[in-house]
């Protein structure tokens, strides 16, 4: 039998009990080779009445000093006391499995180290991607090949946005309300819509990718707070749709990466990845396309994750699986090198204006909607964000921005 502690019982926490009742005696258990059994359940809550409550403890050294925990699942989302906790437990020569994505992007290279040193593991596969493999798929099964493109669809709350607005033909804060309502959005959805959240994963994937640690501060980040329904309409004139991508590249000698909504058309592998789902696509000088989709949040999507972490960790008890993560920090190259394409709505008449934006952009694709007036849309040549940058700041009437994905 093997012991575990889990840190936090709510929604990931209790989805980690519940995996390991439903399916534990029939599957995890012959799959790890050991009966799991949780000891402890770390949580400022008591939970009297249910068949947890004799798990419960309020004291995070009970589990740091009970010698029979030999992994911790870290599930209380937050840097701190996130941190402190699975810092001493690596110290204390427990291996931890984490869904913490916050926990794992400023800290991943550090705890990956401590790890390494005492023979341990650190393992985090539900941090990025709920349910979908793709942690150990990059540790393991991709390093034959050298990474060049990684391209994701990471966070589902912005995803069921975008897909709402494009299908529908509603504004963005009325969609926001009814996935506030549905439970897909939180009350305060800043980290999601911003961008932060699929920053965070990109960060942890590129680290992982190119063996050097990419701070997520470093990232260019841009929410969908500023997408509208009127560029929906424009967007299924180009045979396109609008995602938050959240990508990484490497051209050449020089690493970028980004968060941002863009315009992708129906021939992009990530086009058909709709509502909450979340899709990755990974580019391999080897191997060539790859691509995962898959719940990429969600109670037991996540739990499943962590629960395939602790097996991992039973099946290598004492012995550390390498993970190709260097605390050398990855120098990105700034956005403003990066070439691309760009739609840009301008306000006014196409016929009285054309001129003006071909003096400023050169030769251009104008779009047009039925019925939207006062407006019309472009679609430049490739450029790079410093010329696209310069360009738009000489004209006037620039309503909104969103670059072409290829």
């Amino acid at each position: 039998m093997v012991n575990i502690a889990i840190l936090g019982y709510g929604t990931v926490g209790s989805g980690v009990v519940e995996v390991l009742n439903i399916n534990g005696s029939s599957v995890i258990n012959k799959r790890a080779g050991e009966e799991i059994n949780v000891k402890y359940i770390l949580d400022l809550r008591d939970f009297p009445g249910t068949p947890i409550e004799h798990k419960i403890v309020h004291d995070f050294d009970v589990i740091l000093n009970d010698d029979d925990i030999k992994i911790v699942v870290e599930v209380m989302g937050g840097v701190e006391p996130a941190y402190t906790f699975v810092k001493a437990a690596l110290l204390k020569g427990k291996s931890v499995c984490t869904s913490n994505k916050e926990l794992v992007a400023k800290h991943g290279a550090e705890l990956l180290e401590i790890a390494k040193q005492n023979n341990i593991n650190f393992l985090f596969e539900a941090s990025v991607g709920g349910g979908i493999p793709i942690i150990r798929p990059l540790n393991q099964s991709l390093t034959a090949d050298e990474i060049q493109e990684i391209t994701g669809i990471l966070n589902g709350t912005t995803n069921y946005i975008l897909t709402k607005m494009g299908r529908e033909g509603l504004d963005f804060d009325t969609v926001l309300k009814e996935a506030q309502a549905k439970g897909f959005a939180e009350r305060n959805p800043d980290a999601d819509v911003l961008g932060y959240d699929a920053c965070r994963k990109i960060a942890i994937l590129s680290s992982l990718a190119f063996g050097h640690q990419v701070d997520f501060e470093d990232i260019y980040t841009e929410g969908i707070t500023k997408i509208t329904d009127v560029d929906f309409k424009y967007a299924k004139q180009l045979d396109s749709s609008i995602k938050l991508f959240a990508s990484s590249k490497k051209t050449g000698d020089s690493f970028y990466a980004m968060v941002a909504p863009v315009l992708v058309n129906s021939y992009h592998p990530l086009y058909s990845v709709n509502d909450v789902l979340n899709g990755i696509y990974i580019k391999g000088n080897v191997i060539g396309d790859v691509m995962f989709v898959g719940a990429g949040a969600g109670k037991l999507p996540t739990a499943s994750a962590v629960v395939s972490d602790v097996v991992d960790a039973v099946k290598h008890l004492g012995r550390n699986i390498m993970t190709n993560w260097s605390s050398k920090k990855l120098e990105l190259t700034h956005i403003d090198k990066s070439e691309k394409q760009y739609f840009v709505r301008i306000s006014g008449n196409v016929s009285d204006r054309l001129k003006e934006v071909e003096e400023v952009f050169g030769e251009v694709k104008v779009v047009g909607v039925p019925g939207v007036t006062g407006e019309f849309g472009i679609v430049t040549k490739v450029m790079s964000e410093e010329t696209y940058k310069a360009k738009a700041q000489s004209l006037d009437g620039i309503l909104n921005m969103i670059r072409i994905e290829g």
